[in-house]
């Protein structure tokens, strides 16, 4: 009875052994199995990630590049800028000072505000035995003419006549020649300036104003707003 008791309890015993060891085995196998199978969709994965990270770091060293390409050509296109400014500035400069030149040649016809002069013959005194004493004169009118321009004046004419840097003004008996074209009285001078310079010049005490008036000569001076000069004549107007 005893031994038959014994021979149940190793009978149990091995059963319960074979179980064991069955699920052991089974669970090896399955666990071989999940990290096999892991370890087999990681590869690509990882693979996939890493070709990703490679072609970032390619893409952000190639946009460094382009970044530094952009900002040389921009610091290149600031240069040109500047050269091109200054040589614009010295074109306008250029255009400028031509422009100056043709006007005081007298090749361009000139607007802007200045200075009406009129001179004319004194009233006749029979009491003066000399003419001369009140008619004007080429002095008289070269007077006018020297304060005008000292005083700032940019061009001027006589009686529509433009005056240049070469005129000749000639005093002939009633009349005055201007560059060989004769003018009576009375003679009108314009000239174009800032108005109040221009007849401040000449009205100052004792200055032409009162030399001419003292020659008996009646002086005439009108500010105006607009005043127009045309080119010498057979010159150009361009």
């Amino acid at each position: 009875m005893k031994r038959t008791k014994m021979k149940g309890k190793n009978v149990i015993l091995a059963l319960v052994s074979l179980v064991l060891g069955f699920m052991l085995a089974f669970s090896y196998n399955l666990a071989n199995k999940e990290k096999k199978s892991s370890s087999t969709l990681s590869d690509p994965q990882f693979a996939r990630e890493n070709e990703l990270r490679n072609e970032i770091l390619k893409q952000q060293k190639e946009n460094r590049r382009l970044q530094k390409e952009l900002y040389d050509k921009q610091n290149k296109v600031r240069t040109m800028e500047k050269d091109l400014s200054k040589e614009e500035q010295v074109f306008f400069n250029l255009a400028e000072d031509a422009e100056k030149y043709r006007m005081f040649l007298g090749k361009v016809k000139v607007q802007g505000e200045g200075v009406t002069v009129t001179l004319e013959d004194g009233a006749y005194d029979p009491k003066k035995e000399n003419v001369n004493s009140y008619i004007v004169h080429d002095h008289h009118v070269f007077k006018v003419i020297n304060e005008l321009y000292i005083a700032g004046a940019a061009a001027i004419a006589i009686n529509g006549q433009r005056i240049n840097h070469n005129s000749y003004i000639v005093c002939n008996g009633p009349v005055i020649t201007v560059d060989g074209i004769p003018f009576p009285e009375p003679f009108q001078i314009t000239a174009i300036g800032d108005p109040n310079v221009l007849a401040s010049a000449l009205s100052i005490s004792g200055g032409v104003k009162d030399q001419l008036v003292n020659d008996n000569i009646v002086f005439t001076i009108e500010k105006k707003d607009q005043v127009q000069i045309g080119p010498i004549l057979g010159e150009s107007s361009e």
